[in-house]
């Protein structure tokens, strides 16, 4: 036994080579983390599970919410007049400045239909009776107003894509543009920015060309969006003020 021993003993050890040790030690390392992140994430799991049940008291809450929403709604479309816009104003510019779970389902359609689904979401429409109509009763959700020629080109080359099979496409190829609407004598992007800002004939073929405007967020946030821009807040009419606000989104 202890002549077993001492011929073990003075058998040399197994070299390992240095790369080996590294490579075990840092697939060790990323078991290791893996297994953290698996960790982080089933706890996070679990308490997002447990943060989307609500109560029953939650759920008469978000229904009260949407249903004054809709009352509010009907009391403005009483209350007041739908907005007559200027003669020499053909073009709106409407931005989607809030708007969550305590909307009534009509309210969001209306905003679904005008494509602003997202919040900070933009875009151009003719200055229409019906379309003023629309905004009256969304006015809380949104605000809108006339944008000039120069604000129109900078929207179109800075936030510009076009809205290809649903997908969101950079106008950066002239060739998109002719591919899409060139049978309506459209060819570049001054066409389009020409198009627009003069509500041509094919204004409505090119608007659904347009993906909706994704506006930056600005600095400090809107503040006061629930009140009306005549009122000191963000909602509503802002009329010619609207390029004010481009400018800070853009």
């Amino acid at each position: 036994m202890a002549e077993a021993e001492a011929e073990a003993a003075a058998q040399p050890l197994t070299y390992v080579q240095e790369a080996i040790l590294k490579k075990r030690k840092s697939t060790e390392e990323l078991a290791l983390r893996r297994r953290a992140q698996l960790q982080l994430r089933q706890k996070r799991s679990k308490h997002s599970k447990s943060s989307d049940f609500k109560m029953p008291e939650q759920f008469i809450k978000d229904f009260r919410e949407k249903e004054l929403d809709l009352i509010r709604m009907k009391h403005r479309v009483k209350r007041r007049a739908p907005p007559v816009a200027p003669l020499n104003a053909k073009l709106l510019f409407i931005i989607r400045i809030q708007g969550k779970n305590d909307m009534h389902p009509k309210t969001k359609k209306i905003l679904n239909n005008l494509r602003l689904r997202r919040v900070l979401s933009g875009v151009f429409v003719k200055a229409t009776e019906g379309i003023l109509a629309m905004l009256q009763k969304v006015e809380p959700y949104v605000t809108y107003g006339y944008p000039n020629l120069t604000n129109v080109r900078e929207l179109i080359i800075k936030k510009g894509f076009a809205n290809i099979d649903k997908q969101r496409v950079p106008l950066t190829d002239n060739n998109i543009i002719e591919q899409e609407v060139g049978k309506y004598g459209i060819l570049c992007t001054e066409d389009i920015v020409h198009e627009i800002a003069n509500v041509g004939p094919h204004f409505k073929e090119v608007t659904s060309f347009l993906w909706p405007f994704m506006l930056s967020k600005p600095e400090g946030g809107l503040r006061r969006t629930k009140r009306m821009y005549k009122d000191g807040g963000e909602t509503g009419n802002r009329e010619d003020h609207i390029n004010e606000l481009i400018r800070k989104l853009n």
